[in-house]
């Protein structure tokens, strides 16, 4: 089999929350009894139960005794600190759930004022309890009022608006409230929960509730509005807050205004807290979904200015030179580093000779960034030789090197391509991340067959965590085929999974003889009566013992994703005689690498629009690679042309449409 391979506080803050040993009840746990329908009987929340039950997290067991806090005894208080000198600077304690934007939007001050009076910003990040210093030395009366109003004021009216597939259960953990108290605010959901409803949730309401519909109704309209006038139909969704997300990485993600955000959510005024439900714009996940189209580029090249590309390539020549141990014969039958970089060389050379017989107006420089994994000399090599003009860079290898050198050039856009790196590091918005991720790759494998209408199952080896996880985290609707206590597959469970009319996935994913033999065993079994198909999500050397026939393998279509096309083209027939016939060997998968990134990259330069407009619109399929780049959340581009092979009963191996 041929394979690619690439080398290369949260804080909880529980302000005077106290609970005791005479403020909880008990509840011993009933046969069929769930963690929600206990929260509901004591009008708490899960989350409440979890407190004081950590193990509860990992399931119900019957006869377990809960400890069950007890609300109308426990005391639960958070205490806003804020302190309004009567003289000199205003300082502000950071309390739990506030951020910097709110800080700022609360005094009237720019972000880079405040992180000027307080340079541990920029270090420590905002904490919990953290005096801020905020730059005004004579505060105005209307601040000191501001503050002094917010200390004293009683709760104000907080409201919600229903969104799609929410209830009044989610909505009251969402709050610290009850749906009791919930439906008493609000007589009329007490039947129903109508979508769009503006719920009271606390305090008592400053406007009648048909007025408040009114401004609800008013802002959806000119949201509406806006959304047209940008000609894009907007839709909402929900979104629950996870881990270590911030107001100004949630407006990144999706791509509003911290302002716009804050509108679709009120909330938000008082910080971003983990678990948070929020309303959203669902029309970027709608555009990163949609597939580019795939064309060449050779059809529109441009005219005019010569562009400049730049090839950052580890060859080490000073360590080379310096060794006196080695002769440079026999450094390069050991080193195997340096032979993947002459092989890529050599590829990229091949590319540079077709651009010039297409007459491209390109210039190329190729420059040695003296890298290893955990050093270079790329900053120096960029800022001496004033890099920062080129058009693109190819290079470095190591993922740490190349966010050096799109970092270097950032300020001028240039991009960055890493062209063998796997590697998820730092994002930055010039980096393009030219070897699909592992991810990217499994999760190709599995659109693929859902395209197909497919059904399923996987047979997964408990030492195989890492799948185990990825199946956890992406693919939960997967059911897990059963094993035997020998750790024999259990063929009753894999047919009970089948079905008919539909072809039957069984995703495997072993290192161990027998576990791969007995499932081969189970589907061949099942073959007169279901459609079925074997697929694997990694490269598996074991499929490639003796133990385990091929001819099997071929008569279950053995299916793979793979970042490059494991078969023969004209194309690719061609490039190897050209290869060949300027190195006198075949080229290796580095060589043939080398080609694709630095043509594609070319190519895309001398189009009659920026580098990164022709990424946006068009993805390009080459000798062996593809180049389908998207936007990134947090910044960068990353490549999701993925092959989908298998092995065909003609013992050729074929690439799946």
């Amino acid at each position: 089999m041929k394979y690619f391979f690439a080398t290369c506080a949260t804080f909880l803050f529980f302000a005077g929350t106290v609970f005791s040993q005479n403020k909880t009840l008990t509840h011993k746990v009933e046969k069929g009894e769930t963690i929600n329908q206990i929260a509901q009987k004591y009008q708490i929340t899960p989350f409440d139960i979890y407190q004081l039950n950590p193990d509860a997290q990992s399931g119900l067991k019957l006869n377990t005794v809960l400890l069950i806090p007890n609300k109308k005894e426990a005391g639960v208080s958070v205490q806003k600190v804020k302190t309004v000198p009567s003289s000199g600077s205003i300082t502000h304690m950071v309390i739990a759930k506030e951020t910097l934007y709110g800080i700022e939007k609360q005094y009237n001050i720019s972000d880079a004022d405040l992180k000027k009076a307080n340079p541990d910003i920029e270090i420590d990040g905002l904490k919990i309890g953290m005096l801020l210093t905020i730059p005004s030395k004579h505060p105005t009366k209307a601040a000191v009022k501001k503050v002094e109003k917010e200390t004293t004021k009683q709760e104000q009216a907080v409201y919600h608006d229903v969104l799609p597939k929410e209830t009044k259960y989610s909505i009251a953990r969402q709050y610290g409230v009850t749906i009791q108290q919930i439906e008493q605010r609000n007589p009329e959901v007490v039947d129903n929960l109508p979508i769009g409803y503006k719920l009271l949730i606390k305090g008592n309401p400053s406007q009648t509730i048909n007025e408040v519909k009114a401004v609800a109704k008013e802002e959806i309209t000119d949201l509406k509005n806006a959304a047209i006038a940008k000609d894009t139909v907007v839709s909402y969704i929900a979104y629950e807050v996870q881990p270590k997300e911030t107001l100004y990485s949630l407006s990144k993600m999706f791509d509003i205004s911290q302002e716009e955000l804050i509108k679709l959510n009120p909330e938000l005024n008082n910080g971003v807290d983990i678990g948070m439900l929020l309303k959203v714009p669902s029309k970027i996940a709608a555009v990163t979904q949609e597939k580019k189209e795939y064309v060449s580029l050779s059809k529109n090249i441009a005219e005019g200015r010569r562009k400049k590309m730049v090839l950052l390539l580890p060859f080490n020549v000073s360590k080379i030179e310096g060794d006196t141990i080695n002769s440079a014969y026999s450094r390069l039958k050991k080193d195997k580093f340096l032979n993947m970089t002459l092989d890529f060389y050599a590829g990229a050379l091949i590319a540079i000779d077709s651009a010039k017989t297409l007459g491209l107006p390109i210039d190329v420089e190729i420059y040695d960034s003296q890298e290893s994994k955990n050093s270079s000399n790329v900053a120096a090599v960029i800022r001496d030789n004033k890099l920062q003009n080129a058009n693109a860079i190819v290079g470095p290898f190591y993922q740490s090197n190349a966010e050096v050198a799109a970092q270097a050039v950032g300020l001028n856009n240039v991009p960055v391509i890493s062209p063998l790196s796997k590697d998820v590091g730092n994002a930055y918005a010039n980096l393009y991340q030219a070897v699909p991720s592992n991810e990217v790759v499994k999760g190709t494998m599995f659109d693929y067959m859902r395209a197909q209408n497919g059904n399923i199952m996987a047979v997964v080896d408990k030492k195989k965590e890492s799948i185990l996880q990825y199946l956890r985290d992406n693919q939960k609707n997967v059911p897990l085929v059963a094993f035997k206590d020998n750790g024999s597959v259990s063929a009753e469970s894999l047919k009970g999974m089948l079905v008919k009319d539909r072809m039957n996935y069984v995703v495997m994913e072993t290192a161990n003889t027998w576990m791969i033999k007995t499932t081969i065993a189970a589907m061949i079994s099942a073959m007169p009566a279901y459609q079925v198909q074997l697929v694997i999500l990694e490269p598996n050397e074991t499929l490639d013992f003796e133990e385990v026939k091929f001819s099997n393998l071929t008569k279950l279509k053995l299916m793979y994703p793979s970042v490059i096309r494991d078969c023969v083209t004209p194309e690719a027939a061609i490039f190897d005689k050209k290869f060949k016939s300027a190195n006198n060997i075949y080229p290796s998968d580095y060589a043939t690498r080398g080609f694709d990134v630095t043509f594609d990259t070319m190519m895309r330069l001398v189009q009659n629009v920026k580098f990164e407009q022709t990424v946006k619109v068009a993805a390009t399929e080459l000798v062996e690679n593809k180049f389908e780049y998207y936007k990134k959340e947090d910044g960068g581009y990353t490549n999701k042309g993925v092959f989908i092979m298998y092995y065909d009963t003609d013992l050729i191996i074929k690439e799946a449409k």
